[in-house]
């Protein structure tokens, strides 16, 4: 946002520039973690906690935006924001209270019958959320709550493929509406915001991971997973860019997707080697300051001390519940 107010492109603009560069493409999270074996790990849960908060937000966001690029009031958005805040909670309450009965209704002894059932009730959801103006992806979010257990199992497995190819259908699409040509003179805004991107989202998975008890290496994953832009980022620049907003809002949005939709899981990829290295640096640093002489002679650290995880100075940087005594200083 404070990169279009500098640019000069309004608050509309900017608050559709909010949206672009904020939420993470959890399809790509998702392909990355599974692909890198990452889904058990203690991580995954603060990830996904952030996967949900983000599409939860774009719900209330969408509504906003839909209406500031429509030029409606005050009222008429508000109005909106209502409708779409009444519609989240009445899916969610039929998720979480009656899951059981869409369960039965969805459940099937034939992969086949059982694929459609969900291909079904996922298309249904999303397009009453759309008309009820609600983002259907936030619908079709919704339906995967309501299922779980076995059921859930099957389910991901059968459309994962899908989820694979409409993913690959989605982004060559997008590349063919993308101009090469309008791409150079943006590069420069394009790559300063992928920074703020990598730095934010490294931060957030850092933080996350962290107040879970999670040790460096699971941080530093963490972080990773939520840095690509993909999707949802390219659906909201193409609603500003439809109505007229600033048209180089489209091409800014293609290039910093395609920045972080290649960083991403590259960043991921290095994100062991990294923490390890960052390991190794803080053993050093703390093995200098205990060999240092503190007064009357005596060494000014301790063998027993441990850093900020619990973890034994120079030892292997493991999670607060894996040492023993729950990760207890030594006395």
């Amino acid at each position: 946002m404070i990169a279009a107010f500098l640019l000069g492109w309004g608050p509309v603009a900017a608050v559709a520039m909010g949206g672009v560069t904020y939420v993470t493409s959890s399809g790509i999270t998702a392909k990355v973690m599974g692909d890198l074996g990452w889904l058990g790990n203690r991580e995954t849960p603060a990830v996904l906690s952030i996967l949900v908060f983000e599409d939860l937000a774009m719900a209330a966001y969408l509504p906003i935006l839909t209406a500031l690029l429509a030029g409606a009031s005050l009222l008429a958005g508000a109005t909106t924001l209502g409708i779409a805040a009444a519609t989240i909670a009445v899916i969610l309450f039929i998720a979480l209270k009656h899951g059981r009965l869409v369960e039965r209704f969805v459940a099937s002894p034939s992969d086949e019958v059982l694929l459609l059932k969900v291909l079904g009730l996922v298309v249904l959801v999303a397009g009453l959320a759309q008309q009820l103006q609600v983002s259907a992806a936030v619908g079709a979010f919704l339906v995967g709550i309501a299922l779980s257990g076995p059921l859930a199992h099957t389910a991901r497995e059968l459309l994962a493929p899908l989820r694979d190819l409409f993913a690959a259908v989605f982004f060559v699409f997008f590349g063919l509406h993308t101009d090469p040509a309008d791409l150079p003179p943006v590069l420069g805004v394009a790559a300063l915001l992928a920074v703020a991107g990598i730095v934010t989202k490294l931060a957030s998975g850092w933080i996350a991971a962290r107040r879970a008890g999670v040790s460096t290496t699971g941080r530093m994953r963490a972080g990773a997973a939520l840095v690509p832009r993909g999707e949802f980022n390219i659906v909201i620049a193409g609603l500003a860019v439809s109505a007229g907003i600033n048209p180089k809002l489209g091409p800014l949005a293609a290039a910093f997707v395609l920045i972080l939709a290649v960083a991403g899981p590259l960043l991921a990829r290095t994100a062991e080697p990294a923490a390890r290295t960052l390991r190794t640096a803080r053993a050093r640093r703390t093995t200098r300051f205990q060999e240092v002489p503190g007064p009357g002679g005596n060494q000014a650290g301790s063998h027993h001390e441990r850093d900020d995880e619990g973890n034994g100075l120079g030892g292997e940087d493991r999670p607060l519940d894996d040492l023993p005594d729950g990760g207890a200083r030594r006395r």
